[in-house]
């Protein structure tokens, strides 16, 4: 298999800084729904989880919009991760069999099941 080469979107301080935005208007819109922020605030990935996720999302829409198997799965977050070498931690966790406790957690489990 031959890997494409790096293609960096943004540097990581944008792209922490798009997810933080995304984030907020999560919050505000589940706010202004009612919802209790003791309820929802453990659920929602952390900036750095969603930088991977976007990271990654990026890769499905240049691949047509086909998800990936697991195993592309895993030599996208691969790349991610040598690609920006501070979210490793963050890929290795998500690809992980680590303890799961919020929602989307369980959601990202089984879609690999």
């Amino acid at each position: 298999m031959t890997e494409s080469p790096t293609t960096r979107r943004a540097s990581l301080e944008v792209l922490r800084a798009e997810a933080a935005d995304e984030l907020a208007v999560l919050v505000q819109e589940r706010l202004l729904g009612g919802e209790d922020p003791w309820e929802f605030m453990e659920e929602l990935p952390r900036v750095d989880e969603l930088v991977v996720f976007l990271l990654r999302a990026d890769e499905i829409v240049e691949s047509g919009g086909v998800r990936p198997d697991e195993a592309r799965n895993f030599e996208v977050l691969r790349r991610i991760a040598i690609d920006y070498p501070e979210l490793t931690r963050i890929v290795w966790g998500l690809l992980g069999d680590g303890p799961k406790y919020r929602r989307w957690d369980l959601l990202t489990d089984d879609a690999h099941s």
